[in-house]
C-alpha cells in the first residue's frame, strides 16, 4: 500500500529539481514576451461549470473532461482548454468594451483522454488572448508573437502552418455537403488521410467531380503561391475570403521579415469547433504534436452575451521545453547560487555573509558542518546542485 502511495495516476507526473527550474525560468520568458507586446495578466479559475465547456461551445468532447459535482449538485469541470474561460470572463467584465483588450494567462489544463498516445493528462500552457480586433493585423500580430517567443525560448528550427477554416467550410457549402458529412470529413482532411476521407465521401453519395474537389483540398499546403491555386477551383465568396484573408497576413508578415517561418495549408482544422477563421499551429524537431496552437473566434464570446471578434494562442509549455531539451538547447534554469559551510565556531559570521549576500541578491544556503563527514561529500553535494562551495 506504502509503495502504492509513491506513484502518480496514469497521465500525470511529477516535475522537480532542474526540470521544473528550467520550465518555470522559460514560461517566464514567454510570459515577458507577452507583456513586451501589451498583453496583461488574467487568472481564471481552475474548475468552472459544466457548460461553458460543453458541446454548444465547440470545446472537447464532454467524454473527455474531468467532471465531478459540487454540494448543491451543479456539474463542474476541470478546466481543459484556456479560451472558453477568458471569453466568459471578457463578456462578464468587459461587456461594453469596444476598444481592443489583450489578456495573458499561465496555468494548467486537465484532459481526460485513454488514448494517451505519449499525451499527459495534465499540462502546462502560457497564451495569449486579443479580443474586439477582427482584422488581419490581428492575426498576424498573432503570428508574429509566436515567431518571437520561440524565438526568446532559443528555439531556431521550426516552423508555423497557417490555415483558415473558412475556406474547408465554404468549399461544403458550395458544393452542398452535409453537416454531418462535413464535421466527419475534418479529421480526416486536416491529417491528409485521401483514402479515409474518400471512404466518407462515398458512404455519402457525393458525386465525383465534387468528390475531386474536396479531396484536392489535402494537397493544398506549402508556400502562399501553392495555396493560392485553390482559386482555380472555388466560386464561393467565403472561400474566396479566406484565401484572400491569408494572402493579406503573408503580406504584413512578409514586410517583418518572418515569411521563412511560414508554411501554408487550407486543410488545417481543429477539433476545436469554436474557431471561425485563420488557425496556425507551431512545429518543430523532438516534438510529435504542434508545441503552439490557436486561431480566430470571433463567434465563441456570443456564446456568453458578447459579440466581440477574438483570436489567440496557446503554448504547450511540457511539449516545448522537451523539445528544447531534445534538440540540446539549454534553457537557463537557475541564477548561480553559494553555499556556506561553516562550523560550530562560525555560525555567527555565516549568518551575517548570508545576509550580505542575499542583499547582494545572490541565492545563498547554509549548511552546519559535520566534522564526521568528509569534504568531498560536501562538494559533491554542492556540484549536484550547482551551488558555489564556501567555507567560513
Amino acid at each position: 500500500m506504502k509503495e502504492k502511495l509513491l506513484h502518480t495516476p496514469e497521465g500525470v507526473r511529477d516535475i522537480y529539481g532542474e526540470e521544473y527550474a528550467g520550465k518555470v525560468r522559460l514560461q517566464e520568458k514567454l510570459l515577458h514576451k507577452f507583456h513586451l507586446y501589451g498583453y496583461e495578466d488574467i487568472q481564471t479559475p481552475t474548475f468552472e461549470f459544466f457548460d461553458i465547456f460543453s458541446s454548444n461551445i465547440g470545446t472537447i468532447p464532454s467524454k473527455e473532461l474531468f467532471k465531478f459535482f459540487d454540494k448543491e449538485g451543479n456539474t463542474l469541470v476541470l478546466r481543459p482548454d484556456f479560451t472558453p474561460s477568458i471569453a466568459r470572463c471578457v463578456a462578464k467584465y468587459y461587456m461594453d468594451e469596444k476598444m481592443p483588450v489583450r489578456f495573458c494567462y499561465l496555468g494548467n489544463t486537465f484532459i481526460n483522454v485513454s488514448d494517451l498516445q505519449g499525451r499527459l493528462k495534465e499540462s502546462t500552457q502560457v497564451g495569449v488572448e486579443l479580443i474586439n480586433d477582427n482584422s488581419a493585423y490581428a492575426d498576424a500580430e498573432m503570428i508574429a508573437l509566436m515567431i518571437e517567443s520561440l524565438q526568446c525560448a532559443n528555439l531556431r528550427d521550426f516552423q508555423i502552418t497557417v490555415g483558415n477554416v473558412e475556406f474547408f467550410k465554404g468549399l461544403c457549402e458550395e458544393y452542398g455537403i452535409d453537416p454531418d458529412t462535413e464535421m466527419d470529413l475534418r479529421e480526416y482532411i486536416s491529417n491528409k488521410n485521401y483514402f479515409g476521407a474518400e471512404s466518407i465521401l462515398d458512404a455519402a453519395r457525393t458525386p465525383s467531380e465534387v468528390k475531386e474537389k474536396i479531396l484536392k483540398v489535402t494537397e493544398l499546403f506549402g508556400s502562399i503561391d501553392t495555396v493560392l491555386k485553390a482559386r482555380d477551383f472555388v466560386h464561393n465568396q467565403r472561400s474566396l475570403d479566406a484565401l484572400l484573408r491569408l494572402e493579406q497576413i503573408h503580406e504584413i508578415l512578409r514586410s517583418q521579415n518572418m515569411e521563412q517561418y511560414l508554411t501554408y495549408d487550407v486543410g488545417m482544422l481543429s477539433k476545436y469547433h469554436y474557431y471561425t477563421g485563420v488557425i496556425f499551429r507551431a512545429y518543430t524537431y523532438g516534438s510529435g504534436d504542434a508545441i503552439m496552437k490557436g486561431g480566430r473566434y470571433d463567434n465563441l464570446l456570443s456564446s456568453f452575451g458578447k459579440d466581440a471578434s477574438a483570436i489567440g494562442f496557446a503554448v504547450v509549455l511540457d511539449d516545448l521545453y522537451l523539445s528544447l531539451r531534445r534538440q540540446g538547447l539549454a534553457v537557463e534554469t537557475k541564477e548561480p547560487a553559494v553555499l556556506l559551510l561553516y562550523g560550530q565556531s562560525s555560525r555567527q559570521e555565516a549568518y551575517t555573509t548570508a545576509k550580505e549576500l542575499r542583499d547582494q541578491g545572490v541565492h545563498t544556503v547554509l549548511l552546519q558542518k559535520d566534522d564526521t563527514v568528509a569534504m568531498q561529500v560536501y562538494q559533491d553535494y554542492a556540484s549536484s546542485f550547482s551551488y558555489e562551495l564556501r567555507e567560513v
